[in-house]
């Protein structure tokens, strides 16, 4: 049995809205995905704010914390967790203009609002991590804000949410674009930054999506590595991308399949998981898919995972070293290929 545990969003099953059309495929009850996502061998489930609690803007804090621990009980009766609680600070008008970036106070006290009760939903259903997509945090006009001034705002939201509360580890899902022309945190560095200027940085680290790093025109295993190398990639969001175009969340390996193999060898080298960390399939289904199969893309991304950590397992370490010794490079890409081909 893998280490590896695997988790999904309720928004992995939509109804197939996008920016050029709208939904295709009838709404599933959350419950009804919980228990389907449980079948199919999954762990655990990740959660914007209003998957968790709907409507919570109108609701009291209170309020809020109980309608959180009733979806808590939920999984539970499934056997699933809550990996994260992620604010969606996106969706709303008081976000048109960034969340922790806003520029103005009424808007990035709705930001921090939103944030601070995640971290309370977050804490009825059993997790302390929130993820934070910084979606709008940037500009859409370059001289619309002060950059420096608003970088360090979003440092300040950030502070807020550590010394909120104690226990929460915040992880940054970097992304360079879309919907937000110029982002201010847009790739994993931009994050570590971020996060190493914070009141508590060993509670910052990131979650590296397959999609955004090949959005900034970099490789996902790289960024992997390079948060690996400093003890902070906290969590992982797979899918694929057909080059830098819009953000297409494709099942796992179906573009890029050498790519893929190289994010499973780098997490599975390098122990990803031992200390509670999962593997996030953050996949959507094609608009063509039909009702009646619209799990396919979750259960087909986890299965090339599988297959792929066979690969890795099979992986010739000495051959590899004797390549490098001989600096014979060539050989060794040949190798990688007739062993992803099953030659």
């Amino acid at each position: 049995m893998s280490k590896f545990r695997f988790t999904v969003g309720p928004w992995n099953v939509h109804e197939g809205t996008e920016t050029f059309g709208p939904g295709i495929r009838p709404s599933i009850p959350l419950e009804e995905k919980v228990a389907k996502f449980a079948e199919l061998g999954l762990d655990g489930v990740q959660f914007h704010d209003d998957d968790a609690v709907p409507d919570m803007n109108r609701m009291s804090e209170k309020q809020i914390v109980n309608y959180a621990k009733d979806v808590g009980a939920l999984l539970h009766k499934h056997g699933l967790f809550a990996e994260f609680v992620a604010p969606r600070l996106w969706f709303d008008f008081h976000t048109n203009d960034g969340g922790f970036t806003a520029s103005r106070r009424e808007d990035y006290d709705f930001a921090i609002w939103r944030s601070l009760r995640s971290c309370d939903i977050a804490k009825a259903l059993g997790t302390n991590k929130i993820q934070l997509w910084l979606a709008r945090e940037g500009t859409l006009c370059a001289e619309g804000k002060n950059p420096v001034e608003k970088i360090r705002q979003l440092r300040d939201a950030f502070n807020t949410i550590l010394e909120y509360d104690r226990e929460i580890r915040i992880l940054v899902e970097p992304k360079p674009n879309e919907p937000i022309d110029r982002s201010y945190c847009g790739t994993a560095g931009h994050a570590l930054a971020v996060g190493a200027n914070t009141v508590d940085p060993t509670r910052v680290g990131v979650c590296i999506e397959s999609a955004h790093s090949i959005l900034s025109g970099l490789d996902p295993a790289a960024d992997m590595a390079l948060a690996l190398a400093w003890g902070k990639l906290w969590g992982v969001h797979l899918n694929d991308q057909n080059g830098i175009r819009y953000d297409q969340d494709k099942s796992f390996g179906v573009e890029n399949l050498r790519q893929a193999f190289n994010q499973v060898k780098v997490l599975h080298e390098n122990n990803f998981g031992e200390q509670g960390e999962c593997v996030g399939l953050d996949v959507k289904a094609m608009r063509t898919q039909r009702a009646d199969d619209c799990y396919r893309h979750i259960i087909n991304s986890k299965r090339i995972f599988e297959l792929l950590l066979e690969k890795v397992k099979r992986f010739d370490y000495q051959f590899q070293a004797k390549c490098v010794e001989e600096q014979n490079f060539e050989k060794l890409e040949m190798y990688v290929l007739e062993l992803l081909m099953g030659v």
